[in-house]
C-alpha cells in the first residue's frame, strides 16, 4: 500500500566525500540540501522497509517511451566512480557480495547512498522513464505504479529523483536562459502546493529547452496522487538554485494518510 513520497534532487556532490572533492565552498554551499535530502528520505524509512525509486532515464540510455518502465532490481550494486570517488552503494544490503554495475543510473546511485544513509535496512527497486516521455506516458507510468503498490498488503514508500532547470545562471551547467526563472518558478509553486494539475501541464518542450530533466519524475509524482480525491499534503524542505540548477525537496501524502508531516 502506498501512503507516501518524498521528492529529492540528484547533484552527485550530495555525496559528501564528492562535495569535499569539490572544495569547502561547494560543502557549504551543499550542507542545506544535505539535510534536506536526509530528512525526506528518513520520512520515507519511517514509514515503509521497502522503496520504490522513480528516476529519468539518461539520454543516451534510451529515446522516446521504449524504455520507460526499465526496472532497476533490489540486488543493484553500482558506485560513484565516474564522478569522482570510487564509492560503492547499493539498492539493499548487498553491497559487500556483488560487483558494482560502474553504469548504473545516477537515481539509482543517489537512492543507493540515501537507503544507506537512513535506513540500511530498507531494499529498494528503481524504475526509469525515458528522458523524453510524454505527459500521457508520465501519467499512465504513475497510475500504473499506484495501482500497483496498492494491491500490496505492505507499506511501500516512493523515492521520486529530480532535478529542476539547468539554466538558471551564468553559471549553469546549461548556461542562462531568460524564460528559465519564471518557468521554474511555476514549477515550484506546483511542487510545494501538490499541484497535480499544473505538473500535468508542465510544457515538455519548454522544459527541455529549460534543461528541467526532472520533468517527466515531476509528472509521474503528480500522477501517483491522480486517483486521490484532493491534492496531496506536501512539505517543502528546500527549494533553491545554488549552482544555477533548481533542487527541490519535499515529502507529499495522500490526505488520507494523515495530512501534513510534523
Amino acid at each position: 500500500m502506498f501512503c507516501v513520497a518524498s521528492l529529492v534532487p540528484s547533484p552527485p556532490v550530495l555525496v559528501p566525500e564528492i562535495g569535499g572533492a569539490a572544495g569547502a565552498s561547494a560543502e557549504g554551499t551543499v550542507a542545506g540540501l544535505r539535510a534536506a535530502v536526509l530528512r525526506a528520505a528518513g520520512e520515507l524509512a519511517a514509514h515503509a522497509s521497502r522503496w520504490i525509486v522513480v528516476g529519468v532515464a539518461e539520454p543516451e540510455e534510451g529515446s522516446g517511451g521504449g524504455d520507460t518502465g526499465r526496472v532497476i532490481g533490489s540486488d543493484a550494486v553500482g558506485t560513484f566512480r565516474g564522478y569522482g570517488v570510487d564509492l560503492r552503494v547499493g539498492l539493499s544490503g548487498v553491497v559487500a557480495e556483488r560487483v558494482a554495475d560502474p553504469m548504473l543510473p545516477l537515481p539509482a546511485l543517489i537512492a543507493g547512498w540515501l537507503r544507506e544513509q537512513v535506513a540500511p535496512e530498507v531494499t529498494a527497486e528503481c524504475r526509469l522513464i525515458s528522458a523524453d516521455a510524454s505527459t500521457d506516458e508520465c501519467l499512465t507510468f504513475a497510475r500504473q505504479l499506484r495501482a500497483d503498490l496498492d494491491a500490496e498488503p505492505e507499506s511501500i514508500a516512493v523515492l521520486v529523483v529530480g532535478d529542476g532547470a539547468a539554466t538558471l545562471s551564468l553559471k549553469a551547467p546549461r548556461y542562462l536562459d531568460e524564460r528559465a526563472a519564471g518557468a521554474q518558478e511555476a514549477i515550484d509553486r506546483a511542487l510545494s502546493t501538490g499541484d497535480r494539475q499544473a505538473l500535468a501541464a508542465l510544457d515538455t518542450r519548454l522544459c527541455a529547452e529549460i534543461e528541467v530533466a526532472g520533468r517527466p519524475a515531476y509528472q509521474v509524482l503528480a500522477g501517483l496522487f491522480a486517483t486521490d480525491p484532493a491534492d496531496p499534503d506536501v512539505e517543502t524542505l528546500y527549494a533553491a538554485a545554488p549552482f544555477g540548477v533548481a533542487y527541490h525537496v519535499s515529502v507529499w501524502r495522500p490526505r488520507e494518510c494523515g495530512g501534513a508531516v510534523t
